[in-house]
């Protein structure tokens, strides 16, 4: 993908704010639970990763889905430590702790994972 270096950085900004907004849902929401069972962490983790994928396969560029992450991994830290007026909008609990580690962990796991060629560049080329 060869694209002028502005519309790269307006691309990487755009992704940085996008995933900024996944990871402040998630933030948010992770803490639902239903009967017990944390859908709120698995609807954030597995949404997060949808969205780290999706912009790695859609852009084929690693750096954006970094961008994605990191916007997610800041806004995550900002909201879970305590505001100005001491207020928390996460509680330190074991979910808020799985959240806060997992959100790298799917980044990492997403941006390094290896490049995998398109069919079209697995096809035989015919002479």
């Amino acid at each position: 993908m060869n694209s002028s270096l502005p519309v790269r950085v307006a691309t990487w900004a755009l992704a940085l704010v996008i995933g900024a907004f996944y990871g402040l849902a998630g933030t948010i929401g992770h803490a639902y639970t239903l009967a017990g069972v944390p859908v709120g962490l698995a609807v954030a983790i597995i949404g997060s990763a949808a969205l780290l994928v999706a912009v790695r396969l859609l852009t084929g560029d690693r750096w954006s889905t970094l961008a994605t992450g990191l916007g997610m991994m800041v806004t995550t830290l900002v909201f879970s430590g305590e505001g100005p007026g001491g207020s928390v909008v996460v509680p330190q609990t074991e979910i808020s702790l799985v959240w806060t580690f997992a959100v790298p962990v799917v980044v990492a796991l997403v941006v390094a994972w290896p490049h995998m060629p398109s069919r079209d560049e697995r096809a035989p080329r015919s002479a």
